[in-house]
């Protein structure tokens, strides 16, 4: 009996395209497809096409977890599917956090995905946000909250965030930060920082606004760091480079800083130490702002500042420099009829 089960789900895996070597590995995480039931595998298979995956991504998903293909349809999936809809504010929010993470649908409601959500409320992530937080980063509901997502609150508190609900904005602003161990991540990366000269001020701005700077090795951080000193940036200037747009230490080298400041100093005739004055230079796009707007008004710019020339508006920028209302200036989204480059 259990030989023919096994042969009539090696059958349906086939047939949906499956080669061996897969369905062998799919036997190897999943021992419970040895005794598999076809009709709940189909069953199954049609309840995850109904909720928005496309058939073509099913099998994908059905390998990393071949487990969905043995687990009650009405006792776990359609539930953990109907509870992860009210958290959903787009139509696909849930087929997409499935096949980021197709575990979640194995996970408890009541042991692991409430629980999650009361900590992250406790944290003071506003409800709206809480589906958002969820269904970006799935493999949340995996993680413990005692040993896993507590240090990383704990790390934050270190930073020196007191008021209330202002871990939970980082989280929100980038729900992937929690993956990152502590001890071999978070906290480097911050005593480094710490190093080059940010304070606990600097550290929490980039905490909250940039929180993808502290996800990143600092073997990552030090070629950039190296090539401002290279420039000829003295260590103040560094600091206050880094302080006021931190990404500067993970933006290219090749693609981003070094031609921005090569058209800074050659093209413009500008001092280099100008950047530190205005570190959101690096923020915006070389030929769609900065060489525009440059070439644009170059007669009339000598006197201005960084921050004058590019950190306004297109009307702000163009009443400021007497220009046409009929000017156009090329735009980083094209949908908008606000320029926001």
């Amino acid at each position: 009996m259990e030989a023919n089960q096994k042969g009539n789900i090696v059958g349906f895996l086939k047939q949906r395209g499956f080669d061996d070597k897969t369905i062998s590995e799919m036997f190897r995480k999943c021992k419970r497809l040895d005794n598999a039931s076809e009709e709940r595998a189909i069953s199954n298979w049609n309840y995850l096409i109904s909720t928005g995956i496309p058939t073509r991504k099913l099998p994908s998903i059905v390998s990393k977890c071949p487990k969905i293909l043995v687990l009650g349809l009405y006792e776990k999936l359609e539930p953990m599917v109907e509870c992860l809809k009210t958290l959903a504010t787009k139509p696909n929010d849930v087929a997409s956090a499935i096949a980021k993470f197709p575990h979640i649908l194995s996970h408890s409601i009541e042991e692991k995905l409430c629980p999650l959500l009361a900590f992250f409320q406790g944290l003071g992530v506003p409800e709206k946000e809480l589906g958002r937080l969820i269904l970006l980063n799935p493999r949340l509901i995996s993680y413990s909250i005692e040993s896993k997502l507590c240090p990383i609150v704990s790390f934050f508190s270190s930073l020196g965030f007191k008021r209330e609900g202002e871990i939970g904005k980082i989280f929100v602003k980038n729900p992937y930060v929690m993956g990152y161990s502590v001890e071999k991540r978070l906290r480097p990366t911050s005593e480094f920082l710490r190093e080059i000269g940010l304070n606990e001020e600097n550290l929490q701005r980039v905490a909250v606004n940039y929180p993808d700077v502290l996800c990143r090795d600092v073997k990552v951080l030090i070629p950039n760091l190296e090539f401002l000193k290279g420039c000829g940036l003295g260590v103040r200037e560094i600091v206050v480079l880094i302080a006021g747009f931190p990404p500067v230490l993970i933006k290219s080298v090749k693609n981003s800083l070094d031609p921005r400041i090569r058209f800074l100093v050659d093209v413009m005739g500008r001092r280099l130490e100008e950047v530190a004055e205005f570190p959101e230079f690096f923020k915006h796009g070389l030929k769609k702002r900065i060489e525009f707007r440059y070439r644009l008004v170059r007669e009339k710019s000598s006197g201005c500042s960084l921050s004058e020339l590019f950190g306004c508006n297109q009307k702000k920028f163009a009443l400021k420099f007497g220009l046409l209302q009929s000017i156009k200036e090329p735009r980083e989204r094209a949908e908008k009829a606000v320029f926001t480059i």
